[in-house]
C-alpha cells in the first residue's frame, strides 16, 4: 500500500490543491492551471490502462509476420543447393560466412518485431511526458513575476515593474501552490516510470522530476526571500488552505 504511487490518489490531491487554489485565488491564472494539473492527472488515471493493456492488432500482426518469416526460410533451406563435400578451407569460411550473415539477418528482423509493440508503447508515454514537462514550465510562468523584493524597505517602482496586487501573506500563498503543483507534475511523471520499465521512458521521467524539483527550488527561495523581508506574524496570519 504504501510502496506504490496510486492515480487515484494523485488524483484526489490535485482535485483538492485545485479548490484551494480557486478558494484563495479565484481570478488568477493559477486556479487554471490547477485546474489544468487536475485534468491530465485524471486523464493518467484512465491513460495508464490504456497505455499498458496488451495491443492485440500488432501481437497479431507480428505473429502473422513471424509466421511468414519462417515459412520463408524454411523454403530457402529446402530447396537450398549446397555441394555434398566442400574442397578447402575458402568454401568452408564462405559457407559459414554466409550462414552467419543469414542469421543475423533474422535475428535483427525477430528482434524488430517483437519490440514492435514497446516502441508503440514508450512513443504513447513520451508524448505524455512532454505534455507534463511543458506543464512544468506553464507552473514556472506564472510565479516568474511574483518578486518578494517588493516588500523590501529599500524597494522602488519602476514603470517596468510587474503589477503587485498580493500582500505578503497572499503571496506566500502563491508561490507555496506554486511548488505543490510542481509537485504533483513529478509525480504524475513517476508514474509512468513504476509502469513502463522503459530506459528512454525512464530517462524522461528522471528529466521531468528533476526540472520539477529545480522550479521548485526557485519557489522556495523566493519563499526565504519573502519570510525575510516581513515580520514573521504576516506570514504565520495566511488561513490554512
Amino acid at each position: 500500500m504504501y510502496t506504490r504511487l496510486y492515480a487515484s490518489k494523485i488524483v484526489e490531491t490535485a482535485s483538492e490543491l485545485r479548490d484551494r487554489v480557486r478558494g484563495h485565488f479565484p481570478r488568477a491564472g493559477l486556479s487554471g492551471v490547477a485546474e489544468e494539473v487536475l485534468l491530465v492527472a485524471r486523464g493518467t488515471d484512465d491513460g495508464l490502462g490504456s497505455v499498458m493493456r496488451p495491443h492485440w492488432p500488432i501481437r497479431l500482426g507480428v505473429a502473422l509476420l513471424l509466421a511468414s518469416f519462417l515459412a520463408l526460410v524454411g523454403v530457402s533451406l529446402a530447396t537450398l543447393d549446397v555441394p555434398f563435400r566442400i574442397r578447402d578451407m575458402g568454401e568452408l569460411l564462405q559457407v559459414v560466412e554466409a550462414a552467419m550473415n543469414e542469421v543475423i539477418v533474422f535475428g535483427v528482423g525477430i528482434a524488430f518485431l517483437v519490440t514492435a509493440e514497446g516502441r508503440v508503447r514508450r512513443h504513447r508515454v513520451l508524448r505524455r511526458l512532454d505534455a507534463l514537462r511543458s506543464l512544468a514550465h506553464v507552473i514556472d510562468m506564472h510565479q516568474l513575476t511574483k518578486d518578494p523584493e517588493r516588500f523590501h524597505a529599500v524597494w522602488a517602482e519602476t514603470p517596468a515593474s510587474p503589477p503587485g496586487p498580493l500582500s505578503a501573506p497572499e503571496l506566500a500563498r502563491y508561490l507555496d501552490y506554486c511548488s505543490e503543483l510542481l509537485s504533483l507534475v513529478g509525480k504524475l511523471a513517476a508514474l509512468y516510470a513504476q509502469e513502463v520499465r522503459d530506459p528512454v521512458v525512464l530517462t524522461a521521467v528522471t528529466e521531468i522530476e528533476a526540472l520539477s524539483t529545480s522550479l521548485s527550488q526557485k519557489v522556495w527561495q523566493k519563499l526565504v526571500v519573502l519570510g525575510g523581508t516581513e515580520p514573521r506574524g504576516a506570514l504565520e496570519d495566511v488561513p490554512a488552505g
